[in-house]
């Protein structure tokens, strides 16, 4: 999962804290990816150099710059490496406003592998070869049925999830209903 990304989605919906951010993030990804809050403060820290991100008030929240919006739709709009495709749907079908079918679609077009086949691989450069397109096929194959099953549950329309207005308290988790 790109954290990098994810946070700057979720601070496209609203100021946080880097407590809140990491809470968010685990209740929208189903706790996939365990991070901890020092990693979300280092990824806040890195945004902020980059002028992604800004600190804002006296109580030091987060928020996105323009500059961050506009990744963050570049994001959206582009296809992700399979390794991050499942975190980067469950993140955009909570968030109110992401077009997750379009989502699907640009990934659907990037996932459609050619059908390589030919001759029986007769030497081990061969037989390498041969092994890597067949998992890249196969990784295909599978980015394609997960891309079906998210437009499968977009059918039953179940209604995004604004950021939590909850404020933390110093070490304690805010808790997001879900």
């Amino acid at each position: 999962m790109s954290v990098r990304l994810s946070l700057l989605a979720l601070l496209d919906q609203g100021p946080c804290y880097g407590y809140q951010l990491r809470t968010e993030l685990d209740w929208r990804t189903g706790g996939t990816g365990p991070i901890n809050v020092g990693q979300i403060y280092n990824t806040l820290d890195r945004l902020e150099r980059d002028k992604l991100v800004q600190k804002t008030g006296e109580n030091n929240y987060y928020e996105i710059t323009d500059t961050g919006r506009r990744e963050v739709r570049a994001w959206f709009g582009s296809p992700s490496p399979a390794s991050d495709l499942a975190s980067k749907l469950a993140l955009a079908a909570t968030l109110p406003g992401v077009d997750i079918a379009a989502i699907i679609r640009v990934q659907r077009a990037a996932s459609a592998a050619p059908a390589v086949g030919g001759a029986v691989p007769a030497t081990a450069d061969q037989l390498a070869s041969t092994l890597i397109a067949a998992a890249s096929r196969l990784a295909s194959r599978m980015e394609l049925e997960l891309l079906d099953e998210a437009a499968r549950l977009l059918t039953l329309r179940i209604a995004p999830a604004p950021l939590s207005s909850e404020v933390p308290k110093r070490g304690r988790p805010v808790k997001v209903a879900g």
